[in-house]
């Protein structure tokens, strides 16, 4: 068994003035202002779009983000409907098998440090799915049958891709101190990075 610590991968190349301009060209379509653009308008014009509410524009523009998180943050992840979304499988992935080092891979949550009562209960119960989990393959079951046993706190990759106005969304509520803190523990490194990438569009949200 192993385990791991959670990240995330940006998978879009994100160059922070285009993603501006492009939104720019889009949303001065709605006032027929395009003879306002200037090399530097779309800064002022973006930041006054958000002040305004008027986040549609924001629509224009989608990246993809690469989640390496353990099932249960996955099932918060997909709960943001106005994305797209591919994950690893349990039904097809097999674990037994040389790809996946013939051992299940876990998540270590974050309010656990190794060498506690509390991580020491937490790994002995991810090292018995493992082992039944195994135990049912060798009996014969398939992985979508075996998968029953596996933990929630079985590593898992999901790919997110969402425009900027869901992106927003979906950064306020999981930075939140309301969010469970293995997404939180994820969710506000992104945005962090985020906002060192792209100008403007981020800046307003505070964890």
């Amino acid at each position: 068994m192993k385990i791991i610590k959670p990240g995330f991968e940006i998978l879009t190349p994100l160059n922070g003035k285009s993603i501006l301009q492009h939104i720019e060209a889009a949303g001065r379509v709605c006032y027929k202002s395009e003879s306002k653009i200037t090399d530097t308008s779309c800064y002022d014009f973006v930041k006054k779009i958000i002040a305004r509410g008027h986040e549609a524009v924001l629509e224009h523009y989608s990246f993809s983000v690469k989640f390496v998180c353990d099932r249960g943050v996955s099932h918060e992840i997909v709960r943001h409907r106005l994305a797209s979304y591919c994950q690893e499988s349990t039904r097809y992935c097999n674990y037994s098998k040389e790809c996946f080092d013939s051992e299940i891979t876990v998540i270590q949550p974050s309010y656990m440090q190794p060498g506690m009562k509390d991580f020491q209960i937490w790994e002995k119960a991810m090292s018995a799915c493992e082992d039944a989990y195994f135990d049912l393959l060798d009996f014969g079951c398939t992985p979508q049958e075996a998968r029953a046993v596996l933990p929630n706190s079985l590593k898992t990759e999901i790919v997110m891709t969402a425009n900027l106005r869901e992106w927003r969304h979906f950064l306020k509520l999981r930075t939140s101190k309301a969010a469970h803190p293995q997404i939180r523990e994820i969710a506000i490194p992104l945005l962090m990075e985020l906002k060192s990438i792209v100008p403007i569009v981020f800046d307003d949200i505070v964890v």
